[in-house]
């Protein structure tokens, strides 16, 4: 196996792992905790949810070539919310796995009619967007997160080359501006650079 090769191989293993954590954090919510604010600007925890959903639908659709941005819209939070993200996040896990995935190039429609990115760059996208919505989730519900190092320094690579600036404040913008966190453990300091104060809610971003 070539180093490039290993390392696309690595970032599946690792992408799964933080799928595992974001169903392990999600199995925590209960109907009561819906209505609760998030990290996330003006979501409550059921708009983050019905976000994180559609998006592994979306992105298990772009595995496998469908360019359909209806297969990206919110779909209703079935009565046990962590039932519902749990099938999602099997979903886009499956898809992933599926041979040659990381050969593939991923329509991303909520992009742009025409956007397509390979596999492993689209894969990486959506790993450190469930690193940091397992961590607006878990600050949500008042409890720490935890992933390894690898996930980690994974995570923080990936970060480290979402572009800033002005697309950061438009409309719809992915992520916020970065937070300035100096010397900040691994975690933190990827949900600083994605928008999000290491200590909501007591300091909002």
């Amino acid at each position: 196996m070539t180093t490039d090769s290993k390392l696309q191989a690595d970032l599946l293993t690792l992408h799964a792992r933080v799928i595992q954590t974001s169903i392990d954090v999600v199995d925590e919510v209960t109907g009561a905790d819906l209505s609760k604010p998030t990290p996330c600007a003006d979501w409550t925890l059921h708009g983050l949810l019905t976000h994180m959903i559609a998006q592994h639908y979306g992105f298990a659709a772009a595995a496998r070539g469908q360019a359909d941005l209806e297969l990206w819209k919110s779909r209703r939070l079935g009565a046990d919310p962590a039932e519902s993200y749990r099938a999602a996040a099997e979903h886009v896990r499956a898809a992933f796995a599926e041979p040659g995935v990381l050969d593939r190039k991923f329509p991303l429609p909520e992009f742009g009619a025409d956007v397509q990115v390979a596999g492993a760059q689209a894969i990486g996208f959506h790993l450190v967007d469930y690193v940091v919505h397992s961590w607006d989730v878990a600050k949500t519900l008042g409890f720490p997160v935890h992933f390894d190092d690898e996930v980690l320094a994974t995570a923080r690579q990936i970060a480290a080359a979402v572009p800033g600036g002005a697309i950061r404040v438009a409309p719809g913008a992915a992520f916020g501006p970065e937070v300035p966190w100096p010397d900040a453990p691994a975690l933190d300091s990827i949900v600083a650079m994605l928008g999000r104060s290491p200590v909501w809610p007591d300091t909002q971003a």
